[in-house]
């Protein structure tokens, strides 16, 4: 959920103590428009930011559709269309034009890249997951972005899910490590752990890991492991990360692996290109 919190703190960075640009007098309309294709996210985001301005805010009808089909976070959008349209004092439309540009262009790149991720999987029966490397203050946005673009959110925060990572097992041992916090979950909590050889990844599964998640290995290396958790039995997950892109996604699909985590879809994704025109 967006707070005016969130807003507010949004509005003063940009807009600082003194506004002179935007000092423009009487009323406007604005528009949102696409300047490429994607798909747009972060249209909450930006409705919060009018509203907290007082202007009037109206989701357009979608190119050839009734006026019952709004444009919504997930829908696939074409150069020249109108997402948003807005109304108010033009000082107010003005302010709130920047910030609503960035959030969404930076949410709709992510759902965009996310969207390509979950085309190229495929038929293969894969999820695509976002990771925790968000944008300190963003997550919210980001992670609506994820889902935006049809993928799995993953855990939200470090409560969700216990990960049992590298400088655990540094720190306690493989089977210490899952002991340990294992006692300290709660039975509704799952416990992801993280290996770096395949050896280790059917051994994760039998000391009790829901997920075991493969880290950092190639798909030939990830296929075996895939094979040795499923050969453990149980029914523990498998997940792959590390380094995995669109344009890797399929192949570690291919490997039958049950999740694949992408922290590139929230890190590295490029902004999808829109602009506001008033008038």
């Amino acid at each position: 959920m967006i707070t005016d919190a969130d807003v507010e703190r949004w509005l003063r960075e940009d807009v600082g103590h003194h506004d002179v640009t935007n000092d423009v007098p009487g009323d406007t309309e604005g528009r949102l428009v696409a300047k490429e294709a994607g798909t747009i996210a972060g249209l909450d985001a930006a409705r919060a930011v009018f509203d907290y301005l007082g202007c009037e805010v109206r989701r357009t009808p979608k190119r050839g559709g009734g006026t019952a089909e709004q444009f919504a976070d997930g829908d696939r959008i074409e150069p020249g269309d109108a997402v948003l349209e807005v109304a108010g004092p033009a000082r107010d439309v003005l302010r709130g034009e920047r910030v609503a540009v960035n959030v969404v262009g930076h949410a709709s790149g992510i759902a965009t890249e996310t969207a390509a991720a979950v085309e190229a999987v495929g038929d293969h029966d894969t999820a695509v997951a976002g990771t925790r490397k968000t944008t300190p203050g963003l997550r919210g946005v980001e992670k609506r972005a994820v889902a935006a673009g049809g993928g799995d959110t993953h855990r939200l925060d470090l409560s969700h899910m216990v990960m049992v990572k590298d400088n655990h097992v540094a720190e306690m041992g493989l089977a210490g490590a899952i002991d340990h916090f294992r006692e300290r979950t709660s039975f509704a909590t799952k416990l992801d752990v993280e290996v770096e050889s395949v050896e280790d990844a059917p051994r994760a599964a039998e000391l009790g890991a829901d997920i075991v998640l493969l880290d950092n290995m190639t798909p030939a290396e990830t296929g075996r492991a895939v094979e040795l958790v499923t050969g453990a039995g149980g029914e523990t997950l498998t997940e792959a990360s590390g380094g995995i892109t669109v344009d890797s996604v399929r192949d570690y699909a291919a490997t039958g692996v049950d999740i694949v985590s992408m922290g590139s879809l929230t890190h590295s994704a490029p902004t999808l290109d829109l602009s506001f025109r008033t008038g």
